[in-house]
């Protein structure tokens, strides 16, 4: 799993976004380092609601404009999980060993 979709599903775990409040949460939660431009978000969304990872939530107008709000579904949650787990996993190797000189 890419970081940019496992931040932007770790966004979703709290409720539904709508593609502004992802970037904005995934880049908090990233400490700055995910912050995907519109066109390459709204790219990942469609793969992930493809997928089943994400879906549609609900959509409003706002000022004219559509905004649609996305929610992780049950795949998306065990997905992004499992990858926590895994890195956690793999960063315990890490941290575990002693440093050699």
């Amino acid at each position: 799993m890419s970081e940019a979709t496992y931040f932007i599903l770790a966004a979703l775990l709290d409720g539904p976004l709508h593609g502004y409040g992802i970037i904005k949460r995934a880049g908090e939660q990233s400490d700055g380092r995910v912050r995907p431009a519109v066109g390459t978000l709204y790219g990942a969304l469609d793969r992930m609601a493809a997928g089943g990872l994400i879906a549609v939530d609900r959509e409003e107008v706002v000022d004219g404009r559509p905004r649609r709000y996305f929610r992780v579904t049950d795949d998306g949650v065990a997905a992004v999980t499992k990858e926590a787990a895994r890195m956690a996993a793999a960063a315990s190797l890490v941290r575990l060993r002693p440093v050699h000189p």
